[in-house]
């Protein structure tokens, strides 16, 4: 007896055109192939042939051959772009992830290697300090007339030794060369140059300079600001492809296969092998680091050489500033008291003041100034007392005697960690008056968000917690610009791949105005972004062309 015949007709392509069982794949089902390399059509298409020996074959033009869908051009051109940033801007992106997370580990690192310096004997913590004046004049001992005092950091906690800082010859930008002296017993315990508000030792100053700038100083500055950028759109592109590919497995037929899918979305697929292993590594980390990627980012991108000087304008321009201490003296006749808010100001101290209004990084760069006739160290005494009636209630702080003779004395909480104190209190030293002062409790919410944003950047902001959350990310971001690397060698041209690769002149097939949408977005983002709108640009109109020259 003959197998029984089917009413409905095979498809055309079945045994015509030697694919039996293989119906047209539209890109949609192209990319569920790339992503999950299953073989569920065996069986069926064993049916189909089975089924279609049984009866005589439909007229080839029994039934017409479906149009192939139109192919999008978004989507190609976000793989494309992601691929493309991803090869070539990779190893910036390497260097500063693998930089960032050393320098995210180095403020717990500096209190082992330089224990010395920062910290007391027992017996002298358990002491009572001795006035500053005693220990500035220790410090003065040592240094003589080869710089003149700036500031000092009192010892904040017990057990801890205070910091006694003088210009140097030998300093880079914003370094100060810190005496650090016993405060029970005004012992010398060490002399290093210190950098910024952060107070960075010489371990964390060489690599903060190489994540910054790899050491070439503003030249290398344009590769921090490059691999931040570009850090942004590889990881929004990526993020997207993320949601397609997820999308793409729900529309699996089997649940099974379903969740199989979306579990290779979300952790790596251990039992799989080749390019299908390290494409689950890279999408599953990916998306787990797309927060504190973009973070990252983001807060990067405000050092920048370029961009960084367009969002300190954009914040000036929308009040977002932080406002500035008032530390110019009264003229007779004026009062005094204290103000909130930018004062007139006279010399340096009114550019010092605009500065920190403007800028969050205010302390981690610009140089350091010497006053214009020496301090007194009891004034020192002096004026913090005043300070400490007013808003300076931590013990990490910073006084600095006035830059000129028409300005204040200011006192300057630095206590980065949360909750954050950075009050700050402006003192006429001749009268002991307070002439100005600033609270953090006052700032817009955008200034405050801007000095989280940068404090949790460092590894401040929460201790080591952040150090350590910090450093996670950084090298997952490291581990990610390897698995496509290893992605890319898979599939390289060489070897003839056509699965998972990524297909040149998607914006040739973009309407008018996805491409002038494009344009425009870059075109925006030069603006803001310099480097990342050209580059961004440049890279679209190259595709195109190269796309066009080949046809």
């Amino acid at each position: 007896m003959s197998a029984p015949t089917h009413d409905t007709a095979a498809p055309d392509t079945a045994g015509s055109r030697g694919g039996a069982g293989r119906p047209p794949q539209s890109p949609r089902d192209s990319e569920a192939v790339a992503t999950d390399h299953s073989t569920d059509g065996g069986s069926a298409a064993d049916a189909t042939r089975t089924s279609s020996a049984s009866r005589p074959a439909a007229p080839r033009d029994a039934a017409p051959r479906p149009a192939a869908p139109r192919r999008g051009w978004f989507a190609p051109m976000l793989l494309r772009l992601h691929f493309f940033a991803g090869v070539l801007v990779g190893p910036f992106i390497l260097v500063a992830a693998l930089t960032g997370a050393a320098y995210a580990l180095t403020p717990s690192i500096e209190r082992v290697v330089y224990a010395d310096e920062l910290t007391v004997p027992a017996a002298s913590a358990e002491a009572p300090a001795l006035p500053l004046a005693d220990q500035i004049e220790a410090a003065e001992r040592v240094v003589g007339d080869d710089g003149a005092l700036v500031a000092v950091r009192p010892a904040p906690e017990a057990g801890d030794t205070t910091r006694v800082m003088f210009t140097g010859d030998d300093l880079i930008e914003s370094q100060t060369r810190a005496i650090f002296v016993d405060p029970a017993t005004a012992e010398v315990r060490g002399d290093l140059p210190v950098y910024g508000t952060s107070g960075a030792l010489p371990l964390r100053t060489a690599v903060s300079d190489f994540h910054r700038s790899l050491g070439l100083g503003d030249a290398g500055r344009l590769y921090s600001e490059l691999a931040a950028s570009w850090l942004g759109v590889v990881v929004v592109a990526g993020g997207a492809l993320w949601l397609v590919r997820w999308r793409a497995a729900r529309r699996r037929a089997r649940p099974a296969d379903r969740a199989r899918a979306r579990r290779g979305m979300l952790r790596p697929e251990t039992g799989s092998t080749g390019y299908r292993r390290i494409f689950s590594w890279h999408a599953s980390t990916g998306i787990w680091l797309l927060v504190g990627a973009l973070f990252l980012s983001a807060t990067g991108i405000t050092w920048s050489q370029f961009a960084g000087e367009n969002v300190t304008g954009l914040r000036s321009a929308l009040s977002w500033s932080n406002p500035a201490l008032t530390t110019a003296l009264p003229t007779d006749g004026a009062g005094s008291g204290s103000a909130s808010g930018s004062g007139s100001g006279s010399g340096s101290s009114a550019a010092d003041a605009a500065d920190v209004a403007a800028d969050p990084h205010a302390g981690h760069h610009g140089a350091e100034e010497a006053p214009v006739a020496d301090a007194d160290p009891a004034d020192f005494d002096a004026v913090l007392a005043v300070a400490r009636t007013v808003n300076v209630n931590t013990g990490l702080v910073e006084i600095k005697p006035p830059a000129d003779a028409a300005s204040a004395w200011t006192v300057t909480e630095i206590q980065r960690s949360f909750p954050t104190e950075v009050d700050a209190v402006a003192v006429d030293g001749s009268t002991l008056e307070v002439v100005g002062r600033t609270d953090f409790a006052d700032y817009p919410i955008m200034a405050k968000l801007a000095r989280w944003g940068v404090d949790t950047h460092m590894g401040s902001m929460f201790g080591l917690a952040n150090q350590l959350l910090l450093a996670v990310t950084a090298l997952g971001i490291a581990a990610m610009v390897v698995f496509g690397y290893l992605m890319w060698w898979k599939r390289r041209p060489t070897r003839g791949a056509r699965v998972g690769a990524a297909p040149a002149g998607a914006l040739a097939r973009a309407p008018w105005w996805g491409v002038a949408l494009v344009l425009a977005v870059g075109g925006v983002l030069a603006l803001f972004l310099p480097l990342l709108g050209v580059s961004l640009v440049a890279f679209v109109v190259g595709d195109a062309l190269w796309m066009a020259s080949r046809r």
